[in-house]
């Protein structure tokens, strides 16, 4: 029998937990979000010294709320490079420009390596080949980078050493990285980065769950559209993709993502969903009927999800006339796309992401 008293689904699983650290163990409640921040830039200060540190600054909430962190700890010692793949959302890279950066005050450096990126994923269908390959190419995209800011300081001898990252305590879990776990899918900042890594990692919210890093990023300041935004995979539509990855499946893929966000606003019920994926069936074709004739397209999954932690989820229960105008508008507006279904499968036994 497994017990887990720590997921939202156990019922009174928190209680059970705090009667027995606060009445029989005697311990205080002391831990905080800011105690946290404290503790994590003393760590990070001692850590890098009066080193150089870049992070890979995604515009989500675990980079975003890394790199501020990092920011508070070294200032100006810090350079985030945001990776422009080619398998972002819609408006992301306008985002993460606009906002973090007037926000923070960070300094930011945009590479373009949408090419490289789809270069080296032509053909891939294996989702854990997939991972590592995207794992692979932000390293080396970062390498570049440093070797470039470095030159651009004209810093005799000085080189960028640190590697700062958004790895969250379920990225480890899910890959193996805790004490009795199995690996259920790499992560691309876990289980996907290359064995010649030439980057000392700096990963202060190594022992978070999503939930938390969210309060801290609050109390760092970040942008609410970013801390509260719905999760997205550093690896991106790449792994929404079940098949291979294509600059035409992507196109796809991205007006229907673009679609389903907007859809969700607009019913107001994005905030009742952690993260709503959504998934492109790139090998697999249905018949349907549109106007008078018949098509051969692919089918899109609605992925909606409700949870606290992201190690355990149930489906979101969306109103059936959101979900009815999301299916209209994709198969109307988003070609090749004919059928429009919904993944109604828990974590466990699914996971969120289906890649």
């Amino acid at each position: 029998m497994q017990f887990h008293p720590e997921v939202v689904h156990s019922q009174f699983g928190q209680r059970i937990l705090e009667r027995f650290l606060y009445d029989i163990a005697g311990l205080d409640p002391t831990w905080t979000m800011a105690g946290v921040i404290d503790e994590q830039v003393a760590a990070i200060r001692a850590q890098i010294g009066d080193g150089l540190a870049i992070c890979g600054l995604s515009g989500g909430v675990d980079s975003a709320v890394a790199a501020a962190l990092v920011q508070r700890a070294i200032g100006k010692q810090l350079t985030c490079v945001f990776v422009d793949h080619g398998l972002l959302r819609e408006g992301e890279a306008e985002q993460v420009e606009r906002d973090f950066v007037a926000a923070t005050d960070v300094r930011l450096v945009v590479v373009d390596a949408a090419d490289r990126f789809l270069a080296a994923l032509a053909g891939v269908t294996d989702p854990e080949a997939k991972r590592k390959i995207i794992g692979r190419e932000f390293i080396r995209v970062f390498e570049q980078a440093a070797r470039d800011i470095v030159q651009e300081a004209g810093s005799s001898g000085a080189s960028v050493e640190f590697l700062v990252q958004g790895t969250l305590y379920p990225d480890v879990v899910e890959s193996g990285g805790g004490s009795g776990t199995a690996n259920i899918k790499s992560h691309h900042n876990v289980g996907g980065l290359p064995d010649d890594l030439d980057f000392a990692l700096v990963e202060p919210l190594r022992t978070l769950f999503k939930d938390e890093v969210r309060h801290v990023g609050v109390e760092l300041g970040v942008p609410a559209e970013i801390v509260w935004r719905h999760p997205f995979p550093g690896p991106g539509l790449g792994i929404r993709i079940v098949g291979a990855v294509d600059a035409h499946r992507l196109r796809i893929l991205r007006a229907a993502d673009a679609i389903a966000r907007a859809e969700l606003t607009a019913a107001g019920v994005d905030r009742e969903v952690w993260q709503c994926p959504v998934v492109l069936l790139a090998d697999v074709r249905s018949v349907g009927v549109q106007g008078d004739g018949r098509t051969y397209g692919h089918p899109i999954v609605l992925r909606p999800v409700s949870s606290e932690d992201a190690m355990t989820a149930d489906w979101s229960r969306l109103p059936y006339d959101t979900l009815a105008t999301i299916s209209t508008r994709i198969t109307n507006e988003v070609p090749e796309v004919n059928r429009v279904v919904l993944d109604i499968t828990s974590k466990p036994p699914g996971t969120i992401e289906w890649e």
